[in-house]
């Protein structure tokens, strides 16, 4: 018996475990990327003989099959790096997640004052609420937190961050993206033992502590040694293979062609990861109208990484650091995790910017105020700079605007009538996952796609 054929369309960590999923169900596998190298938002990016990463990726062990199959795939390549993050706060540097005594000290005592006592009255609300859930993510996270702290700690910075008020973006925003402060934690288990807060899930409070894994060629290895490893168990793999057309024909996806080749196979199941309102636009015959809408009404928050080499030997004492006040909201040290960096005596920062495809972030013009901001934060100077190159991601963080879930609804239920069709992923499903759990979604889509 012939054995099921599993196309992927990107290559992308989500789409590399979907395909080591297929082969371990004894399915057949092509996989398409459009990039020369694997890894999409996870690759690595060679310049200048160094290598940068597009923001922090870095493996963790929480799924124990997907560490292992990865453990497995990158051998002593990999890296054990303990979990060292800040983040810049009321002009002084704290341990990221916050802390209990980070809150205490961060915040002047009669604001602290207000804060804890709008806290105190949002756990009491959310024990016996008395109006419906708010549809928008100020609400929300008045809802979570209260206002003073949210006035206080995450409105202007979501505003800065995304570029769209609070108000504009959609309450599941809060649910899939915004972080836990584990010291407002400690506040809820105290409110909890007294019955004062509705128990919680305990997957949502931030991490402390936590084992990170990484490469002396940083985020590169991950991707290429999971690629490598399909290649040996005998999937085909194509590079610069973007996407141009899917075809379909009586509720089946039949063929796909590609910048090199048509791939046609009318028994084969298709697994999309490459962003969802592209996937629509590629579809052929085209959706109707409201479905084409829906997808113009995605969209995708673009991200400019400035990727620095300096003539340093170390500009930071964490992994990484967020800044609230800058106009990048988060720098990495990747050589602070192992990264391997030339010449001796430099160290390579990446300096991370959310923006619009075409602003100045993008084009590069803001990299004077880059610098600027930089030397205030005493990381460098410019005449530290050796060398500086921009990383674009285009569909870096998909956007929950208001009235997006309908949108998105409107699609999926479109997609539905494919029975060999799944679309997964942070880009493919319009999701907001972390990199591991990306890539148990395309683990599990694949399961579904080849069991049924």
């Amino acid at each position: 018996m012939k054995s099921p054929h599993l196309t992927i369309l990107g290559g992308g960590v989500c789409g590399l475990y979907a395909a080591q999923q297929a082969l371990a169900l004894g399915a057949r596998v092509t996989l398409l990327e459009k990039e020369k190298t694997f890894g999409g938002l996870a690759a690595g990016h060679q310049r200048d003989g160094n290598w940068f990463d597009l923001g922090v990726h870095m493996l963790h062990a929480f799924d124990q099959q997907i560490f292992a199959t990865c453990k497995e795939a990158m051998g002593t390549e990999r890296l054990e790096v303990p979990l060292k993050s800040h983040i810049k706060w009321g002009g002084k540097i704290y341990h990221y997640p916050l802390r209990g005594r980070d809150i205490l000290a961060g915040i002047p005592p009669l604001t602290l004052i207000r804060c804890l006592t709008g806290l105190f009255l949002a756990e009491l609300e959310s024990r016996f609420p008395s109006r419906p859930p708010g549809e928008d993510a100020e609400s929300a996270l008045i809802e979570l937190y209260g206002l003073p702290l949210y006035e206080f700690f995450f409105e202007n910075f979501t505003h800065r961050y995304w570029g769209i008020h609070p108000r504009e973006l959609s309450a599941e925003f809060v649910r899939r993206k915004m972080p836990r402060l584990s010291a407002v934690d400690v506040f809820k288990n105290f409110l909890e033992k007294f019955r004062l807060s509705k128990p919680r899930d305990m997957t949502e409070g931030a991490l402390r502590f936590e084992t990170l894994h990484y490469s002396r060629t940083g985020a590169e290895a991950l991707p290429r040694c999971l690629a490598e490893d399909l290649v040996k168990r005998g999937a085909h793999l194509l590079t610069n293979s973007a996407i141009e057309r899917v075809h379909h024909h009586k509720g089946r996806i039949i063929s796909v062609e590609s910048k090199q080749e048509h791939h046609q196979d009318p028994e084969a199941n298709y697994l999309s990861t490459i962003p969802l309102p592209e996937f629509i636009q590629k579809l052929n015959p085209a959706p109707p109208g409201e479905v084409l809408s829906a997808a113009r009404n995605l969209r995708f928050k673009p991200m400019t990484v400035y990727a620095l080499l300096v003539k340093k030997e170390q500009c930071m004492e964490a992994l990484y650091t967020y800044y609230r006040d800058r106009i990048f909201h988060r720098v990495g040290e990747p050589k602070n995790a192992g990264l391997l960096v030339k010449p001796a005596g430099h160290t390579t920062l990446i300096v991370e910017t959310t923006c619009e495809k075409g602003d100045s972030k993008w084009s590069g013009n803001a990299f004077p105020q880059i610098l600027s901001d930089l030397a205030a934060e005493g990381l460098c100077e410019p005449k530290d700079i050796v060398s500086h190159h921009l990383i674009h991601a285009e569909h870096a963080y998909p956007i929950f605007a208001k009235g997006f879930e309908q949108d998105l609804k409107t699609i999926t239920d479109y997609l539905a009538q494919f029975s060999n069709l799944r679309t997964t992923g942070r880009q493919g499903a319009f999701s907001y996952p972390n990199m591991h759990s990306a890539m148990r979604m395309g683990s599990e889509a694949a399961a579904e796609l080849l069991e049924q």
